[in-house]
């Protein structure tokens, strides 16, 4: 037999093998399945009293992730729809309607009758058909506890313009799954991969959706060619041509009995359309096989599509598996793919034009002053590790790492100049980003990036995130900080506190959550009376209260790090408990 033929046949035994893993999957979710159908229709009947359309003004969504966001295609909007929150004891599920208006830098909150079911790990697109139209499919709701899931295969339309939801029910969909990726191609709904997962099994795919938006039919994809192994959470980006490009995404497989392996994977596919035009299109998959600097191994990166014929890849994590536990390294960067001359390189920020000039002015007033004397430069500096200290509510102190890479105009800064720039607070100084982070949503409108919410994670705990920022993707001078995380809006709830908030499950999936965060403030603001902070002196300057404050702070971060922790790191979560008080004193 040639290698084609082993190719061939190995291909099919692959093919049986996951046509059996899907049965055995199935038949082990139906159960749960059913118990969250009931679940899903009471929540449904709750939606239902719906009659009218209203669209009032409202403050940002709360802290969310796994969520869209999507670019309104005939206005300066943002629309987000659904997502998830864990505050480390239920699970809530959302299919709120948010919009955001970008000349107002304000939110607006969109109550439209008989929305889909609640769903995180769903995909949306727009289409500027008929004023506008909003796509989603598929997803998944999970139990309050996190432990059971019903992943959706529905497909449904927003209609902008007349603000209604519409249910296209069409045979020969995908089945049900989350983790997919969809995109518009040629009126043409392509998707592709996803993963459903039980509470004993779970399968990922690799298989080829389209949904002619003309028609309103389904069609399986049957491409030539070795194409991307299963995998979720991947890059999917249509081409000028017709084309699609895949990049990346994670898998795992189970090695032995309650034992899994994750892959991250960084291979990068094409999916070429043939005899377009033709009744039936053909497609082939073929490997790409970029130049350039890729992204480093991650999973949880979101992607867009950018300006000048490019697509591309912001944040995400590498988790690296120890013994006992899994450490996440988190990113904040962005690497472009230019389309066209197949390459990847990583963004790089110039830093606004009238500080940079400021700076060059300043020291030349220096110099001049000086009598004309050279002015001795440090070398060059490489890429900069910050440590940013957050202080929640409850009192956990949040550490988020960054790099920073090293700004071409500002390597001649001295170091007097950078302690300065510290000082006053960062204004020249460290540029403002977005903290690192996974599962982020991102969306571009006229060339400007934007990204919303995700999570991180601090030890056990898991910070779902609520802020808002900006890059112009033409100029990449700076990041703009739209909406900055309330660390009020932080809750974390230890196993061992469940007994104390037991609630029913329709309460927890429907995202009742805004009597547990008043009941916590209640709590803390009781906690907080009980405990005088030192109060700030009128007039006093941040570097004059840390110090005459510092034992006051070193005693406080003490009781809450443990006898155990390190003095060295004691005293950096006192430094930074202080700062954090002195700028927002309770």
């Amino acid at each position: 037999m040639g290698k084609k033929g082993k190719r061939d046949k190995k291909g099919k035994g692959a093919e049986k093998t996951l046509a059996k893993m899907e049965k055995k999957v199935s038949r082990r979710a139906k159960k749960e399945e059913e118990d969250l159908e009931a679940l899903i229709a009471e929540f449904q009947s709750l939606d239902a009293k719906k009659t009218q359309v209203i669209e009032s003004s409202c403050p940002p969504p709360s802290p969310r992730l796994n969520c869209s966001l999507c670019a309104h295609p005939e206005r300066d909007e943002l629309i987000l729809f659904g997502g998830e929150y864990f505050n480390g004891q239920k699970t809530y599920l959302y299919n709120d309607l948010y919009i955001y208006h970008i000349r107002k830098n304000s939110w607006a909150k969109l109550d439209i009758p008989n929305p889909p079911p609640r769903r995180c790990a769903h995909q949306a697109a727009v289409v500027p058909t008929a004023g506008g139209q909003l796509w989603i499919f598929g997803g998944e709701f999970a139990s309050p506890n996190g432990e059971q899931f019903y992943h959706y295969k529905d497909l449904w339309v927003l209609h902008l313009a007349t603000k209604t939801w519409e249910q296209i029910k069409a045979p020969g969909g995908p089945s049900g799954r989350s983790g997919h990726r969809m995109v518009v191609c040629k009126r043409q709904l392509i998707i592709f991969g996803g993963f459903h997962e039980s509470a004993r099994d779970f399968i990922y795919y690799n298989d080829v959706y389209a949904f002619n938006l003309d028609s309103f039919t389904w069609s399986k994809l049957a491409p030539a060619g070795m194409g991307p192994a299963p995998r979720s959470g991947c890059q999917m980006t249509p081409t000028p041509e017709g084309n699609i490009i895949i990049y990346g995404g994670y898998s795992k497989q189970r090695i032995k009995k309650d034992v899994d392996k994750g892959t991250l994977h960084t291979d990068m596919f094409l999916l070429k359309a043939e005899g377009a035009g033709k009744e039936e299109d053909r497609w082939s998959w073929s490997r790409l096989s970029p130049s350039g600097v890729k992204p480093s191994p991650r999973s949880g990166f979101a992607v867009a599509a950018a300006p000048n014929n490019r697509c591309l890849l912001f944040g995400g994590v590498h988790d690296e598996e120890e013994e006992e536990s899994i450490e996440g390294d988190f990113f904040n960067d962005i690497y472009f793919y230019d389309i066209g001359k197949n390459r990847w390189f990583p963004a790089q920020l110039k830093g606004p034009k009238s500080e940079r000039r400021k700076r060059r002015r300043g020291r030349q007033a220096e110099a001049e002053a000086a009598g004309g004397e050279e002015l001795q430069l440090p070398p060059p500096q490489g890429p900069l590790e910050i440590v940013k200290e957050l202080v929640a509510e409850d009192g956990t102190v949040m550490t988020i790492k960054q790099v920073i890479p090293g700004a071409a105009e500002d390597k001649d800064r001295s170091g007097s100049e950078e302690e300065e720039e510290e000082e006053e607070g960062g204004a020249l100084g460290q540029p403002v980003e977005p903290c690192p982070r996974s599962s982020a949503m991102v969306a571009v409108k006229h060339g400007v990036l934007y990204v919303y919410g995700g999570m991180f994670e601090v030890g056990d705990r898991q910070v779902t995130l609520s802020d808002l920022h900006s890059i112009d993707l033409h100029r990449m001078d700076q990041w703009k900080v739209l909406l900055e995380m309330d660390p009020k809006t932080q809750e974390w709830l230890e196993e061992s506190e469940s007994d104390e908030e037991e609630g029913d499950d329709v309460e927890g999936a429907e995202g009742g959550e805004e009597d547990e965060e008043e009941s916590s403030e209640e709590e803390s603001e009781d906690e907080e009376g009980e405990q005088q902070h030192p109060a700030v002196q009128p007039g006093e300057a941040q570097a004059q209260y840390v110090a005459r404050t510092e034992q006051y702070w070193l005693g406080l971060a003490r009781s809450h790090m443990g006898p155990e922790a390190k003095d060295k790191k004691v005293l950096k979560v006192a430094h930074a408990m202080a700062k954090t008080f002195y700028e927002d004193p309770i």
